[in-house]
């Protein structure tokens, strides 16, 4: 998906620039892809993640749905399905799942803008793992209070960001009772932003 040159490019701007944890303030690459997934999917509010699980995770915690809750779930694989139960959610009956996902590899990676316009959810779940950087998924929605739930699951997140050299929590309301280090780190974000940029600049059909 991405040639060896690109790749270097990548791993040399990252780490010129000093900063390769996702808990700096003057990060860039996250934004980027935060930005982009925006565009291809349509979704004003986009949330980054360091695996699947972590995904699947704050797409529940987004919509509101918790330990002991029941909800209409998409296609799960059944490790899946028992994290979910772990989590305490059990899945139920209906034609609407809470919310939609597309595992993009890199043969379907130019295809999310065409599957993202084609859902009736609001909250589609992107696992960009099968791209080959790493773990990774976004949660993205139109729904600013989706985003924000999800978002307070991250440990250094973008609402510690704003207070963690002060000390003082924000947005108290949103606390969960346990937060998560699922943040992604800078350098996957970036080689995932180059490969998704070049994607959706291919043909459909041309060869990758």
């Amino acid at each position: 998906m991405m040639e060896r040159f690109d790749a270097a490019v990548v791993l040399t701007r990252v780490m010129a620039s000093g900063v390769v944890m996702s808990i700096e303030k003057s990060d860039r690459e996250l934004p980027g892809l935060e930005r982009l997934l925006g565009k291809l999917t349509g979704r004003r509010h986009v949330a980054l993640f360091n695996s699947s699980t972590a995904g699947l995770h704050a797409a529940l915690a987004g919509n509101g749905v918790g330990h002991g809750d029941t909800a209409v779930l998409p296609d799960l694989e059944e490790s899946e399905r028992r994290f979910a139960s772990w989590l305490g959610v059990e899945g139920a009956e209906g034609d609407a799942p809470l919310f939609e996902r597309f595992r993009p590899d890199a043969e379907t990676a130019g295809e999310i803008r065409s599957w993202a316009g084609e859902r009736r959810a609001d909250t589609l779940v992107l696992d960009l793992s099968e791209l080959g950087f790493g773990p990774a998924s976004a949660v993205c929605s139109n729904d600013e209070g989706v985003w924000a739930r999800a978002e307070r699951l991250k440990i250094f997140g973008a609402f510690d960001l704003r207070t963690m050299w002060t000390q003082e929590e924000s947005n108290p309301d949103l606390v969960p009772g346990v937060q998560f280090n699922y943040r992604l780190s800078p350098l996957v974000a970036a080689c995932l932003r180059l490969g998704l940029n070049q994607a959706s600049k291919t043909p459909a059909g041309a060869a990758r």
